[in-house]
């Protein structure tokens, strides 16, 4: 006998308690269905039904995660949670800033000069740090030419946070050949990576 479990849209742990409650009034053999729509609860589901003794296999359908588990041992599903069975591993926060300007702020642009270049030196001492930095507009002379933030990005870069830059923002600028950190861009790139950031940070 098979049934459906629908945990879609569930925060965690309620997946899990569903799961095991389903599993406790079925009989040894029997399999239920549990789909859930993200990544921790499909590791959280699939975790717990592998400590209690169960076989499972998981399906990718679309945007969401099929997971067939058999009930195994009656005693085993039965024990009570642990502190293991509530763990929520969250997904690592995907972070991007976007740079559309070479100052920060508006009025005085030799005032707004030095005030960007305190924000890029200061992302590296902020937790946590951004996955990417988009670079865009005039945005790009902090990237190539005569930028004093030579040392700072590339402490970025080193730490794993990619320095990415306009190529036709660069063309625009005629500093295509001075790109002196990271790599091109394009905006199909950008847009792609603001869609799917958890958040994007853009100095005003």
């Amino acid at each position: 006998m098979e049934q459906i479990l629908d945990c879609t849209g569930m925060p965690c742990p309620e997946p899990v308690v569903h799961t095991k409650n389903a599993l406790e009034a079925m009989r040894r053999g029997d399999t239920v269905v549990v789909i859930v729509d993200n990544r921790e609860a499909k590791h959280n589901v699939e975790r717990f039904a592998k400590n209690r003794g169960c076989s499972i296999r998981i399906q990718s359908v679309g945007d969401t995660f099929r997971l067939q588990i058999t009930k195994g041992d009656d005693a085993s599903v039965a024990a009570p949670f642990t502190a293991e069975d509530y763990v929520c591993e969250l997904p690592q926060l995907a972070l991007i800033y976007i740079i559309p300007s070479d100052t920060l702020g508006h009025g005085d642009d030799a005032l707004g000069r030095i005030l960007m270049q305190a924000f890029i030196k200061t992302i590296g001492e902020v937790s946590p740090l951004p996955q990417k930095i988009f670079f865009y507009n005039s945005g790009v002379r902090l990237t190539a030419g005569e930028s004093k933030l030579t040392g700072a990005l590339r402490e970025l870069a080193e730490k794993g946070v990619e320095i990415l830059t306009c190529g036709t923002c660069l063309d625009f600028y005629n500093l295509k050949k001075e790109l002196w950190v990271g790599e091109t861009t394009n905006m199909y790139n950008i847009v792609e990576a603001m869609a799917k950031a958890t958040k994007t940070v853009t100095p005003c």
